[in-house]
């Protein structure tokens, strides 16, 4: 389970940085994003643009377009079907995301054909970090 069905409202999407088993006994960053079409159906994409494999997320934070009805890469524009992931516009038009296999289960969000490893602390590599990833809020 990655979270429950009801976290992720229909018509919107979420971030997860997770990690899966390398092969080699370790494990490596597994970053996602789970978007939930307007019909409430689950779909899950690696997060990264197939045009630079920026984070789709980058700049504003958001993974929809304003209607909530296209998946939005934040630096170049491109859109994706929330439904198959191809591109319809952009850079890397008629290009996929790369597909994880999710379903509801029981209320909750579940991957299926990944083995997922648990990491204390969570994984961060400094070296992919963008200024929209890492925000602190200090009081004033």
């Amino acid at each position: 389970m990655i979270c429950a069905m009801d976290e992720i409202a229909p018509g919107s999407a979420r971030a997860f940085d997770l990690a899966e088993a390398d092969g080699a006994g370790g494990a490596k960053p597994f970053r996602i994003v789970v978007a939930r079409d307007k019909a409430g159906q689950f779909f899950s994409y690696r997060n990264s643009c197939p045009h630079e494999g920026v984070w789709l997320n980058i700049g504003s934070g958001a993974f929809l377009d304003e209607a909530g009805a296209q998946i939005k890469c934040g630096r170049h524009g491109a859109t994706f079907a929330i439904e198959t992931g191809q591109c319809s516009s952009g850079a890397c038009e008629g290009a996929f995301l790369d597909k994880v296999d999710v379903e509801a289960l029981d209320g909750d969000v579940c991957i299926r054909g990944v083995t997922l490893v648990e990491e204390e602390p969570p994984l961060r590599h400094d070296d992919d970090m963008d200024e929209t990833m890492e925000i602190m809020i200090h009081p004033g």
